[in-house]
């Protein structure tokens, strides 16, 4: 018997709930699946699916059976897929997860690069704040900043960026300069209530550290409501370097407190648990490195594409 031919039977059959429909599904005569599901329980010693005039339910033992028959098949297709993208071309649809901020500055600017190079490839791009399921909405990898909350993902630490206080010379002008992680209390804080962000602070500065409360009059959730409300002179941030990186670069906002370092912020790329990683994943991942890599620690606003050509 065939093993993998059998799971794949089996796994038909489950999924179709019948013989018939699993044949039809497989182009195979009726008596086929059924001796192929037979022969599967004499091989097993047990019982896989229960037969009722309702149809078939699979059993305990049926249903755990079809759960690792699944993943055996997706593994061996993944693997043939990978096989064949190392010998082609990149092509088909690649789906990344994204924040929105990150790729409009970062990303986006530079997609047509990777496009040039991957004629073949298309690609879609889910820009959500939130983490998503990247099974549910199908996503090859994801981009996603700070701590992971869930181990069993499979990551991979591609960047780092400074956490910095920010503010407009307009701002500062009125409110004045802080001079000490402390004086933030008499600011307006622009607060980013999402994961890695918050009201309450630690600085270091020479191996000591600086616990700070910031608060203000606005709290939002999504990166780019904090970019316009500094932007519109209404108060200080703490954010990465990337949100703010072309107005780090051109001066329209300006950072303080550069002597004390805050925690700094990781970029991960997150891929599908239990999934092999495809090639254009991988290359897009390459990419993200490559862009951030060639960006200047101060006024990186995403590559040019004279800079990646060069």
């Amino acid at each position: 018997m065939d093993r993998m031919a059998a799971m794949e039977t089996y796994v038909s059959v489950v999924e179709a709930g019948s013989f018939s429909a699993a044949a039809k599904r497989l182009k195979l005569g009726q008596p086929a699946v059924s001796k192929s599901i037979a022969q599967l329980e004499t091989r097993l010693g047990v019982r896989l699916l229960l037969r009722s005039t309702r149809g078939l339910t699979p059993t305990d033992a049926g249903q755990r059976f079809y759960e690792h028959a699944r993943r055996a098949i997706e593994e061996v297709e993944f693997a043939e897929q990978a096989v064949r993208e190392t010998s082609a071309a990149l092509s088909g649809t690649l789906r990344v997860s994204a924040a929105v901020t990150f790729a409009r500055l970062h990303i986006l600017p530079a997609l047509k690069i990777f496009l040039q190079r991957h004629p073949r490839l298309q690609i879609d791009i889910v820009l959500d704040d939130r983490t998503i399921d990247l099974l549910e909405h199908g996503v090859d990898v994801a981009l996603r900043m700070g701590s992971l909350d869930d181990s069993a993902m499979t990551a991979r630490r591609i960047s780092r960026s400074r956490r910095v206080v920010v503010g407009t010379p307009a701002y500062f002008s009125g409110a004045g300069l802080p001079k000490s992680p402390a004086d933030l209390s008499q600011h307006q804080a622009i607060v980013y209530s999402l994961r890695g962000g918050g009201e309450s602070w630690s600085f270091s500065q020479d191996g000591k550290e600086v616990a700070v409360v910031v608060s203000g009059r606005v709290s939002v959730s999504a990166a780019e409501g904090m970019r316009t409300a500094v932007l519109g002179d209404m108060g200080i941030a703490i954010a990465s370097e990337w949100m703010f990186s072309p107005e780090l670069g051109n001066g329209t906002v300006k950072e303080v407190l550069s002597d004390w370092e805050l925690p700094s912020i990781d970029l991960w790329a997150v891929f599908p648990a239990g999934r092999l990683v495809s090639a254009k994943a991988r290359a897009f991942v390459a990419f993200v490195e490559e862009i951030l890599s060639s960006a200047s620690a101060k006024n990186a606003a995403g590559p040019s594409e004279t800079e990646l050509a060069d």
